[in-house]
């Protein structure tokens, strides 16, 4: 009898302490989790605090030099030193081009992309048709960009991309927008020129690709220089244990860099066959495109990241009196890095992003009104596998899911714009710093009707002042 008593007395306690256990062990992972949304919170506006902190320590080291007489007797020079040596000292590569004061300042950057190389195309301006692609056998400039950045006040931080193409003698405005710092419940407002949220390469500046070329899938749905547009945008990071935010930008419609809408073209230039000429009335809302984007991300593993999106873009093309444009995608991004990396290497990242568009093309010169699908793919991964050097390979394709129905008779349109291809490129880059790198990259393509092109580009880039962060 008393062994069974103290039989069950065992039991009881051993079921208690498994029942502890698991509750220390589901408070735990709920407090990982808050500390997970907590700093991504916090990197989100770490860019931006990173600068105010900078601003406010260099007014403490001037008031510092202000108020300091002789370094008293003993005093290690060296120490003191230290505090004047940002002001005294020569300029840095680390160091902000820097115009103001701690409360209303200017950062300004500048980064060169040169590329040199050839291919066996004689067509290499449509084999390369992204607009900061290089284009041309020989040397080429890829982009040359004047970045500007900093804080209005206390409420605004402004930043403008300023394009300088080559033999134009001009300026172009990539990017002139304001945003908000820190706005409660997660928003944050955006208000001018930018490159919209869809997807993860659209948004980037040439600078942040991890290959020589925009990949093929974007430069048919968005055109040559990604799409972007005068508008305004709002995101707000959800309150999840983990990383998620919702994007929505709306956008005038028209122009050169809304490729798959109001695109204006040059004279005598169509697009799937259509002259582009019908427009929206001034008064409509059919002027803007709007484009809802959701991504979040989470940890796998201790050493694994994922982060997911989806986003779409619609509105009205001018092929036709009331035609609309109707484009789909979905990213994933893979990342791991060890818990014991030195500066980040090594690591392997894999990136995928596939789009898919629908275009209601209008009736024009003898083509019937039709929808036209098109869709592609990219799939790319990138291999740290040493402190600056990093291997990579992308596989891009892109192709229709049918013809056009209104091929054939007198009609001169023959598709060409949706025919089919594919380029696999594998590369190799050197970063001898986070200010410059060197690149090699060869592109095997495959174009329906046209056959197979074998190009080999040298890539080579400079970056002096305040940069942009890339994003994962």
């Amino acid at each position: 009898m008393k062994i069974t008593k103290m039989w069950g007395w065992t039991s009881v306690l051993c079921l208690s302490a498994m029942s502890l256990v698991a509750q220390e062990t589901n408070q735990v992972e709920q407090l990982k989790l808050q500390i997970k949304q907590l700093q991504e919170n916090f990197e989100k506006q770490q860019q931006i605090q990173r600068q105010q902190i900078e601003a406010l320590t260099r007014q403490v080291e001037t008031i510092q030099r202000q108020t300091a007489g002789p370094a008293p007797a003993g005093t290690n020079a060296a120490v003191v030193g230290k505090l004047d040596d940002w002001q005294t000292r020569s300029w840095r590569l680390g160091d902000p081009l820097r115009i103001g004061n701690q409360r209303s300042y200017m950062d300004i950057g500048l980064i060169g992309t040169f590329a040199v190389g050839g291919s066996t195309a004689n067509d290499l301006g449509s084999l390369q048709s992204g607009g900061h692609d290089p284009s041309r056998g020989g040397f080429n400039m890829q982009s040359l960009e004047l970045a500007l950045s900093g804080n209005v006040d206390q409420l605004f931080r402004a930043n403008a991309h300023l394009l300088f193409p080559p033999g134009s003698g001009s300026v172009e405005t990539e990017g002139a927008y304001l945003e908000t710092i820190s706005l409660p419940g997660g928003l944050q407002l955006r208000a001018g020129q930018f490159l919209t949220e869809f997807g993860r390469q659209n948004p980037q500046h040439p600078h942040a690709w991890n290959f020589v070329d925009s990949s093929l899938v974007n430069q048919r749905m968005f055109g040559g220089d990604n799409m972007r547009g005068l508008g305004a945008s709002v995101s707000w990071l959800v309150p999840t244990p983990f990383y998620s935010e919702l994007f929505l930008s709306v956008q005038n419609n028209e122009g050169e860099t809304m490729h798959s809408f109001r695109n204006e073209l040059e004279s005598g230039e169509t697009l799937f066959g259509r002259s582009l000429s019908f427009t929206s009335s001034p008064k409509s809302l059919n002027q803007l495109a709007y484009t809802p984007r959701y991504a979040v991300s989470f940890d796998l593993t201790d050493t694994q990241t994922m982060l997911l999106g989806v986003s779409a873009a619609l509105g009205n093309n001018s092929s036709g009196a009331d035609t609309q444009s109707r484009i789909y995608g979905g990213d994933l991004t893979w990342k791991w890095k060890p818990a014991d990396h030195a500066g980040g290497y090594p690591f392997v990242q894999w990136q995928t992003e596939g789009i898919f568009r629908d275009y209601e093309a209008g009736a024009a010169s003898g083509l019937s009104a039709e929808t036209l699908k098109d869709y592609g793919i990219y799939s790319q991964i990138s291999y740290g596998f040493t402190k600056g050097w990093i291997a990579g390979l992308r596989w891009d394709y892109v192709d229709r899911t049918g013809l056009a129905t209104s091929l054939g008779g007198s009609n001169n349109y023959d598709d060409a714009e949706r025919a089919g291809r594919w380029r696999l490129a594998p590369n190799l880059t050197w970063s001898p710093s986070e200010f410059s790198k060197v690149r090699l990259q060869y592109n095997h393509d495959e174009r329906r009707g046209l056959g197979t092109d074998h190009t080999v580009w040298l890539q080579f880039e400079f970056s002096l002042g305040a940069h942009g962060k890339h994003k994962f």
